[in-house]
């Protein structure tokens, strides 16, 4: 089994889906963890309530993404209180589907990326800038950015560049040990825009039709994942992005 025992770990936007599952199997698995929220403050405290019925370590740090200061002073508290940091989820993001190229306003290009894009840009910088030796920087990317979905334009150009600074990254921190990788799941049932079972049903036939597997991801296979890329086992695995689709198509 992978133990992360002594290790830190930062997960943005961790108090539901995705993020969740990973902060909490990586406190299964021994690390000391750092749980990120924007306003769900009572999902945050039910995260901290289950990390810490597993007798790991966690803190809850309220910052917004899209806030570079904000960003700093979640690295900040994480260092305050755990005294280093080993490993960085960039996993913070919101989602736009079913909107045409000639729909989408000025109002909701500009969120979608001051979250996805910006958001994770300087994520990765402060992680850059703060991880130790031997650290594991991880982006939590989207399968639009390998098969374009119409009506994500924005969604995916959000998530797509992210991508090409992780290829930059590996390149600049890898003679430190560091790896820089990306998690590019497929669309996640019980999360995200699928957490509700009946949203979406024309999106989710179209996925389920393109999958060979005949489901959607759920939050455990992308933790599965998660942990792979944390775990010594990844340790020559470095600027690369794996796809978690089932062999889906679009």
């Amino acid at each position: 089994m992978n133990s992360l025992n002594n290790k830190t770990a930062i997960i943005t936007g961790s108090a539901r889906g995705l993020g969740k599952a990973i902060a909490e199997r990586y406190a299964a698995l021994g690390a000391n963890i750092v749980t990120n929220y924007s306003r769900d403050k009572a999902s945050a405290d039910e995260v901290v309530s289950n990390i810490t019925a597993m007798g790991a370590k966690v803190i809850a740090v309220q910052a917004d993404v899209s806030k570079v200061a904000e960003i700093e002073k979640l690295f900040a508290e994480a260092k305050k209180a755990f005294g280093k940091i080993d490993i960085v989820v960039a996993n913070a993001g919101i989602e736009m589907v079913e909107t045409p190229v000639t729909d989408f306003t000025e109002e909701q290009f500009d969120r979608l990326f001051a979250i996805n894009t910006k958001g994770t840009y300087f994520t990765l910088q402060q992680a850059a800038k703060q991880i130790e030796d031997s650290g594991r920087i991880i982006y939590i990317a989207s399968s639009t950015t390998s098969f374009p979905v119409p009506g994500m334009a924005v969604y995916g150009g959000s998530k797509t560049t992210p991508r090409y600074l992780v290829d930059i990254l590996s390149k600049e921190i890898g003679h430190r040990g560091v790896t820089v990788n990306s998690i590019i799941p497929f669309a996640v049932d019980h999360s995200g825009i699928f957490a509700e079972a009946n949203s979406y049903p024309r999106l989710r036939q179209q996925l389920l039709d393109s999958c060979p597997m005949g489901r959607l991801a759920e939050v455990a296979d992308v933790a599965n994942v998660a942990e792979f890329f944390a775990s010594d086992l990844s340790s020559f695995v470095n600027g690369q992005h794996l796809l978690v689709n089932g062999g889906a198509t679009n």
